[in-house]
């Protein structure tokens, strides 16, 4: 990940610009490699890079040849190879960095540049022949980004990878809607991502197709292997994470073989390693051996699983533990960075933060991860409450959505923290379109369907000899765990015990007044409210969602609050 800062229309830019540079500066967690800026007129982009392709040539903002476009991107381009070799007009690119792109793609397209675009994203460029700006976010908002306005400033408009760059000079600030582009000529945000499930009343009807599901996960997870820098994959043991090792895994061995062939071969051809411009794929540079990454408690449920995926799978894992008071410790620092007080995702995203600071000391830059399955699939165990099928569709539609206030802010930042950058598999937008155009009644679960049946029977290759296992059986068919139980199941106790030594029966009575309507409902969420506070600002707060049941009177979020969790381990014992 990188961190960017824009102010479009800014009265007087000079001035501004060693406030613009301090806001840049608070994200640079997010780009720790190298610093840039870019001044025009009224305009001022600040960007913050982290180096994972283009590593020699790809330092930011970027400008075409006159120097009338700048750009500042935070995210990866899978498909820039491929956007390159087609563009209609020759354009002089001045770095191999995948972000480059997007110059050329909107001299040729102008707004739709963007549905152009295979990545995850969030850039600002600024067109000087028409003083304009525009600015967009990739279409489910992995990469996080705000839009801010200053009551001082009038006519302007700011941009941030983070609320934390936004807070001191806006006074009004909204999280820019993913799948959409901003237009400063119309002063208007319009949908660029129109894909056909985006409307939850079209229930899908076309039946389940196990190896289209197969072939476009691994096609997913193989063009995010697209790298300068050495990556390796975050390893709960759960399914989904996995799924996404296993696949990573083979396509690392793949590349290894290939390229001791072009070796051995002595011809040199990028063809050989992996490189494949025909269907849009441009993976690694470099052939290392995958490592795996996991964290939890001593002896949590998810420690052992991923042990036994990496030792099946034959990665370099690293099982890391930590302490309820580690966690403890790092709450505050976690919701700086997260800039939530949700109670899912601040129990989640804790763990999360403290194995990318782990993983980051040893050098790694990229993760593979598995956030966005339990979305599409309808994974989470409340999901076995849906009355129908259109239900069931309609919520795995709202959930998707919402993404960018949930998992995907987990993601992006618990990891950016750290300057570690983290990909999501299964949110590649062909990925999408296959999984949600499927007869959500494949997905119901039923006495004879786990959750996530599909995609595990996608990846059963039982009945197909030739073919070498994914995982081990028993870890393919394991029931859902969500993460924060996973990595043991004190650290949520711990967190409530330690919420009740925070937070009074009288402070519950008496909320703050400026939370209006927005009031916590266990100690734990007031607690966690009360350190948001002391960051931010209360408009702050309307950027943020808080995790809300459906088809469930639960209050609380985690797997073991529902009674089918608890059922499943019963009926184990």
């Amino acid at each position: 990940m990188c961190g960017i800062f824009a102010c479009y229309n800014h009265p007087d830019v000079q001035k501004f610009k060693p406030t613009a540079l301090r806001m840049a500066k608070a994200v640079r967690h997010r780009g720790p490699d190298w610093s840039g800026n870019f001044i025009a007129d009224k305009t001022i982009l600040a960007h913050e890079r982290l180096c994972i392709v283009g590593v020699d040539s790809g330092a930011q903002p970027l400008v075409n040849d006159d120097s009338s476009l700048a750009l500042a991107v935070n995210g990866e381009i899978y498909n820039h190879r491929l956007i390159r070799k087609n563009l209609k007009n020759q354009y002089n690119f001045k770095t191999h960095s995948d972000c480059e792109v997007v110059i050329p793609l909107y001299m040729e397209h102008g707004l739709d540049a963007p549905k152009h675009l295979d990545g995850m994203f969030s850039w600002v460029l600024y067109d000087r022949k028409q003083d304009r700006v525009v600015a967009a976010r990739d279409p489910i908002g992995i990469t996080s980004f705000y839009i801010g306005w200053s009551s001082e400033t009038p006519g302007a408009i700011y941009f941030a990878s983070e609320l934390k760059s936004l807070h001191p000079v806006c006074d009004k600030i909204e999280a820019f809607p993913p799948g959409h582009v901003f237009d400063s000529k119309t002063n208007s945000m319009t949908r660029y991502f129109e894909p056909k499930w985006w409307d939850p009343a079209n229930v899908p009807s076309t039946p389940v197709d196990y190896k289209v599901i197969r072939h476009t996960l691994e096609r997913s997870v193989r063009k995010r292997l697209m790298a300068e820098v050495p990556y390796g994959v975050l390893l709960s043991g759960g399914l989904d994470s996995s799924l996404v090792a296993s696949i990573a895994q083979r396509e690392t061995l793949r590349m290894q073989e290939a390229a001791k062939e072009a070796i051995m071969n002595q011809t040199g051809s990028s063809d050989l390693v992996g490189i494949d411009d025909s269907n849009e794929l441009s993976t690694v540079t470099t052939f290392q051996q995958l490592h795996s990454f996991s964290i939890g408690l001593p002896g949590a449920p998810d420690t052992e699983a991923a042990l036994e995926v990496a030792r099946f799978l034959g990665t370099k894992h690293h099982a890391f533990t930590f302490t309820v008071e580690d966690g403890i410790n790092a709450l505050s620092d976690v919701i700086y960075h997260l800039e939530t007080y949700d109670v899912t995702t601040i129990r989640a995203s804790t763990p999360m933060y403290l194995l990318s600071r782990k993983i980051k000391a040893m050098g790694v830059k990229m993760v593979l991860s598995g956030e966005g399955s339990d979305e599409i699939f309808g994974g989470y165990l409340y999901f076995h409450a849906a009355p129908n099928k259109e239900e069931f569709h309609r919520e795995t539609v709202r959930r998707v959505k919402n993404l960018h206030l949930a998992d995907c802010l987990r993601a992006n930042k618990s990891t950016s923290a750290w300057g570690l950058e983290a990909r999501v598999p299964f949110l590649d937008k062909d990925f999408l379109a296959d999984a949600m155009s499927i007869d959500p009644q494949e997905k119901m679960i039923t006495k004879d369907r786990i959750e996530k049946y599909i995609l595990r029977k996608a990846f059963d290759t039982a009945d197909e000899p030739d073919v070498k296992p994914y995982l081990p059986e028993k870890i393919l068919w394991r029931q859902k765990e969500q993460f924060s139980d996973g990595v043991g199941y004190s650290w949520i106790d711990g967190l409530k015990d330690q919420a009740e030594l925070h937070v009074t029966d009288e402070m519950m009575k008496n909320p703050k007044p400026e939370w209006g309507n927005d009031v916590p409902d266990t100690k734990e969420a007031y607690w966690y409210r009360t350190m948001f506070d002391e960051h931010f600002p209360p408009y702050c707060a309307s950027t943020v969602e808080r995790w809300v049941p459906t088809w469930s009177k639960q209050t609380d979020p985690s797997g073991r609050a529902i009674s089918t969790h608890n059922a499943k381990y019963d009926d184990a014992e």
